[in-house]
């Protein structure tokens, strides 16, 4: 349909151009002379009112002594003069005498173009760029059916404005020093070639989405000041077998011809996933892909000048044979920024933004533990877009402490009608999780508590850790469980337990979940030290499909009772802390009911 309407509109241009050109050769109506005949000529000169004849082959021109009157033309005989006319029609000697004759040259352009170019040429030259322009769709679509063997890979020049380096990466310290040699390789592969060493063929990053897997890749390309290939390992599978592996051949052959070039396959797992699962046949598509991926890279010259690198979020399900040595051997695992890698990612982004000299990077990179790298870059980028809705010339502290909580929980549903009976048992719900998280000593810092919706919660508790957590202990669960219930146990004290609502089913599913983990994962229970049950997490159809039970029946119900046991004593302990601190616990509900929001600061004079 785009390629019709494309071909109609360059035809009508031309038929337009067309007409333009015969518009400027014509005249316009109101000057066309009049055509008369020989008779009348004759009889007007005769008369002495004509005062020149202008002769331009068959064609006589006649200007008239009347200034007014409209000039004329006649058409005379092909092959007969103008003197033979005058003689034949009886013109008088002294009328001869006093006209005025003029012989013009006939314009050769027009000639050819009235008699030749618009009659013959014109039209044929329409009838063979409407078919022209029809078939160029048919053999567009006839070239992209040859060329699926084809790789689509970008190739990123070394001579780009825009590439990445080492210094647009924040953090990940450790994985820019692994791959440090990469480069070095790159820029001077004889030094280690005279060593005797090999450059490792291939570097898979492994980490969460959103580390900087693709960037740190993008910038040992601009690093070592070579071609980069790009290419997704979706789009090496198609619904044609053998063109996954037909376009890793041409991919390859392309590098090889760019050496030193570097070859990046992101989501690799999409074709690289562990063979032989009984999960389809052994010779489907993605299976020859891998393959030919396989071959392709254990067939390299030693020191060809060609690194595949690769990144994935799902290392475990790759196939052992991509993760042997002379493949994918080296292995830079990418974590979650700490404190001081979130203080420098934030810099990074927000070098082209104005951002108020009030605006601490370092407290926004304390309130955002847990965020990736992508994070981050949304984070400033919802501040930026707020701040420009809001009129405002720079980014203050204010928008981008909004911001944090749009991106962890959603944009705020402030249009959401809900009673006033709704409102005071979402504020009693919170304000039962502040005040066993503020209480508790091993619980997160609370930062902020509000009744206002945002995505699908009607109201958050929002904790964050002072410094960055990487391990958890067995009175830290206690306590994260006893805060998680705090929700549901005060509105069992304040309404009963008949008229507990649906509110707090996210607690107990997130509170029940973390139980079960401390026993059967952590061994954080009397059942002893160790853990029940082997999980591989290969999903298929959403779910879980091998799940090795490794203990009896009777050790389940054990488990389940040792479950029970910590999710009723972290109840308890909500209870008490709530119930011996009733007083605050209205009071913070009469704020949340008048302000909707309290801060830390104000949370903190409310319960101290």
């Amino acid at each position: 349909m785009k390629d019709f309407a494309k071909n109609f509109i360059i035809i009508f241009i031309c038929l337009l151009f067309a007409a333009g050109i015969l518009s400027y050769f014509q005249q316009s109506e109101d000057k066309k002379p009049e055509t008369v005949g020989i008779g009348r000529l004759v009889e007007e000169i005769n008369a002495g009112a004509v005062k020149k004849v202008t002769v331009q082959g068959d064609l006589l021109k006649i200007e008239l002594n009347d200034t007014n009157a409209k000039p004329q033309e006649v058409k005379k005989e092909s092959g007969e003069s103008f003197g033979d006319i005058l003689k034949n029609y009886g013109v008088n000697e002294e009328a001869r005498k006093n006209l005025a004759v003029e012989i013009g040259d006939e314009s050769s352009a027009k000639f050819w173009f009235i008699n030749f170019i618009m009659p013959i040429l014109l039209p044929l030259l329409i009838i063979i760029a409407f078919f022209y322009f029809m078939t160029r769709g048919v053999q567009g679509a006839n070239n992209k059916a040859m060329g699926f063997g084809q790789s689509s890979a970008r190739m990123v020049n070394p001579k780009d404005k825009n590439r990445k380096t080492f210094s647009d990466v924040a953090g990940a310290n450790e994985a820019k020093e692994e791959l440090q040699e990469i480069v070095e390789f790159l820029k001077s592969p004889k030094k280690f070639s005279d060593m005797g060493a090999k450059i490792p063929k291939g570097v898979l990053l492994m980490g969460s989405p959103g580390t900087g897997k693709t960037l740190l890749a993008k910038s040992v390309a601009g690093e070592a000041n070579v071609p980069f290939f790009h290419m997704s390992g979706s789009e090496f599978v198609e619904m044609f077998v053998g063109v996954g592996a037909s376009r890793v051949r041409d991919l390859f052959s392309k590098a090889k011809k760019s050496a030193p070039a570097i070859v990046f396959i992101d989501e690799i797992d999409a074709v690289g996933r562990r063979r032989g699962t009984g999960l389809g046949g052994g010779h489907d598509e993605r299976e020859q892909t891998l393959n030919q991926i396989l071959v392709e890279m254990d067939g390299f010259e030693p020191n060809s000048g060609v690194i595949v690198m690769a990144a994935t979020n799902r290392p475990d399900v790759l196939d052992p044979a991509l993760l042997r040595p002379g493949r994918f051997d080296r292995r830079v695992v990418l974590t979650m920024p700490d404190i001081k890698d979130r203080e420098e990612i934030l810099k990074i982004h927000a070098k082209n933004k104005p951002i108020t000299k009030e605006v601490s990077l370092r407290k926004i990179a304390e309130r955002t533990p847990g965020f990736s790298g992508a994070d981050l870059e949304s984070l400033l980028n919802e501040a930026a877009i707020l701040t420009v809705r809001r009129n405002l010339k720079k980014i203050n502290e204010t928008e981008i402490l909004e911001s944090i909580e749009k991106v962890m929980l959603g944009p705020e549903r402030k249009s959401r009608v809900i009673s006033e009976k709704e409102k005071k048992m979402t504020a009693y719900h919170e304000a039962g999780h502040a005040i066993v998280g503020h209480v508790l000593p091993d619980c997160d810092q609370v930062r902020k508590v509000s009744i206002i919706s945002r995505g699908q919660a009607g109201g958050y508790t929002l904790k964050m850790p002072s410094e960055d957590k990487h391990y958890y202990t067995l009175s830290q669960f206690k306590d994260e469980l006893a805060m998680m219930l705090g929700g549901y146990v005060v509105e069992k004290m304040i309404y009963g337990e008949n008229n507990v609502s649906t509110g707090p089913s996210s607690d107990l599913k997130n509170a029940t979940r973390v139980a079960r983990d401390m026993v059967v994962r952590y061994g954080m229970s009397p059942l002893g030290p160790r853990t029940f049950g082997e999980h591989e997490e290969m999903i298929f159809l959403g779910k879980e499909i091998h799940e090795q039970q490794d203990y009896s029946d009777k050790t389940a119900e054990r488990i389940d009772e040792e479950v029970s046991k910590l999710l009723t004593e972290a109840e308890k302990r909500a209870k008490d802390i709530l119930e011996s601190k009733k007083e605050s616990l209205e009071k913070m509900v009469a704020v949340l009911m008048e302000k909707e929001t309290i801060e830390q600061e104000e949370i903190k004079s409310i319960l101290d």
